[in-house]
């Protein structure tokens, strides 16, 4: 994306941001870059340029991940916001991440709870110590009990749901929703409320990092039970794994997938995924550097104790063109 682009997105998210902490709130009276005088455990680091460290889940170079820290950087640049963002998908590393920036003393902290229990006590360090923290993307249900400031992010359940729902209604009978990482609290609310919006829903676990035996058992799972003729997947790349496998083995299944990148863009156009669950990851890393900007200068919060949600959005042949020109540039 060129710099202009850059501005402009960025100039319309912030604008509307901020036009949602008005409605949602009611800051300081008056005047303009009031440091909170207090966060939630103790008083606010204060002085100095803004440091936001972004903690993910996502293993580095993860495309989905990708989006989520263009997000942030281009609104940390935007913003006068130094951003260090992070990727770890062992949760131990990622806890132990937060702990470095509670160390030292960064003004807020974004992380992604996939597995919020192991995270309790290093994110309980953070608000003790007084540094606002906004969790993203997984954990939903957690972040008010673990003292965060707001969530951003999909509903997870609501999200399978409505997937589950537009796969009943293109006429499938029979559906498998592929795990591909253990302990993710939120793939398995995906897979959960699929089944609510489509009926009985066969589980399937594969390992994300091993790509050529997941293709094995998405490929074992079509050719045991031919009777399966859709395939949500929740994640893009194992979106190309389950295509592969249907095409291996000549069945009549349709895959659809959780999240976008250039490879799901050219399935769809090809027809060989019916659609995608869109979250707008890019604004998972975006708006939390905006809403973090606007609480240590104006004592602004967003929500009212509700999340903030980027999604589900579905990408189709009928909007595939537009959105996938903006993930191309790493946006969408």
């Amino acid at each position: 994306m060129t710099s202009h682009r850059s501005r402009r997105v960025g100039a319309l998210v912030g604008l509307t941001a901020a036009g949602l902490v008005l409605a949602a709130c009611s800051g300081p009276t008056g005047g303009t870059g009031a440091t909170p005088s207090s966060a939630p455990g103790g008083s606010a680091p204060s002085g100095g340029p803004l440091k936001v460290a972004v903690v993910s889940h996502g293993t580095p170079g993860d495309a989905f991940w990708n989006v989520v820290k263009n997000g942030a950087e281009a609104a940390g640049k935007e913003l006068g916001v130094e951003v260090q963002y992070q990727a770890n998908g062992d949760p131990a590393a990622q806890a132990k991440s937060i702990d470095n920036a509670v160390a030292q003393k960064v003004g807020g902290i974004v992380v992604s709870m996939a597995n919020p229990d192991a995270l309790r006590d290093s994110i309980a360090k953070a608000t003790q110590a007084g540094i606002p923290v906004v969790t993203i993307n997984s954990g939903e249900q957690r972040s008010t009990e673990f003292g965060a400031l707001m969530h951003v992010g999909q509903n997870e359940g609501i999200a399978g749901e409505q997937a589950g729902k537009k796969l009943k209604d293109a006429g499938k009978r029979k559906l498998l929703c592929v795990i591909h990482e253990a302990g993710n609290i939120g793939l398995t609310q995906r897979c959960d409320g699929a089944e609510r919006g489509f009926g009985t829903t066969q589980k399937l676990q594969v390992d994300i990092s091993n790509p050529t035996d997941a293709l094995a058992r998405l490929k074992g799972a079509l050719q045991s039970d031919p009777s399966i003729d859709a395939v949500l997947t929740l994640n893009p790349q194992v979106a190309g794994n389950a295509v592969s496998a249907a095409k291996d083995t000549g069945g009549k299944a349709q895959v659809a997938t959780f999240d976008l990148n250039s490879d799901v863009v050219a399935a769809i156009k090809a027809g060989d995924v019916l659609f995608a669950v869109d979250q707008q990851q890019y604004l998972q890393g975006y708006l939390p550097v905006v809403f973090l900007k606007l609480y240590k200068d104006n004592a602004n919060t967003v929500g009212g104790g509700r999340p903030v949600l980027t999604g589900p959005g579905f990408v189709e042949k009928s909007n595939v063109d537009a959105v996938g020109r903006n993930a191309d540039r790493g946006t969408r």
